[in-house]
């Protein structure tokens, strides 16, 4: 069987009614991540409760080898990779106006998660590839809302086995061709990493379920 990565964008919200998130998700699964790998991608609604289900269960169900979230942010200007979540501080409401109601991600959860790829690393491997003048960097503070909740919850259940990549709003300056050839090459990027670290045998990358 050829390993899984599974990648989510996001639905409507706000001012956002094309979500650049799931358009750059879309993009990327038109081009592929090789023969090699088996590519699964889902959007996921803009909901504390549906995160909460729906990103547990797919764990559990694929096993995938990375999980890769994927969210706009309206302050971005450049393509950002998120190396910690948070566990609380979820008070800004979702699409259908509720937050969680302890407003953490997982009760009595550790305050914050780190992913086990190094972010940084990522940031200066993909810039030294071509990708079409998307500059990547890196950030340590996703959020607080849905994007925010969905990492925490993803590197919860996957053993830190997982990314969160914000995106700005299409065409502000990135068309979503664009976008999507550059998660295309961050995400090979960051299975390469993956793949390094396992030879190298300083990563636990073992798919323990803590959902």
């Amino acid at each position: 069987m050829l390993p899984i990565v599974f990648v989510t964008g996001f639905g409507p919200f706000g001012d956002h009614e094309v979500n650049a998130s799931w358009v750059s998700v879309q993009e990327m699964a038109k081009l592929g991540l090789g023969e090699d790998v088996d590519l699964r991608v889902e959007e996921l609604p803009v909901e504390y409760k549906a995160v909460k289900q729906t990103v547990p269960t797919i764990w559990k169900k694929y096993k995938p080898k990375l999980m890769v979230h994927v969210g706009v942010s309206g302050l971005a200007r450049n393509i950002t990779l998120e190396q910690v979540a948070h566990n609380s501080g979820y008070e800004r409401l979702d699409v259908l106006c509720k937050c969680p109601d302890s407003k953490c991600c997982v009760d009595d959860g550790d305050d914050t998660l780190v992913s086990l790829l190094d972010m940084e690393d990522i940031c200066t491997r993909v810039n030294q590839t071509e990708t079409e003048g998307t500059p990547v960097v890196a950030s340590y503070d996703a959020g607080r809302y849905l994007c925010d909740f969905s990492y925490y919850t993803s590197l919860h259940c996957g053993s830190r086995n997982a990314a969160f990549i914000h995106v700005p709003p299409l065409d502000k300056p990135f068309s979503a061709q664009v976008l999507g050839s550059a998660l295309r090459e961050i995400i090979l990027t960051m299975l390469k990493f993956l793949k390094e670290k396992k030879e190298e045998g300083t990563a636990g990358l073992s798919l323990q379920n803590h959902c």
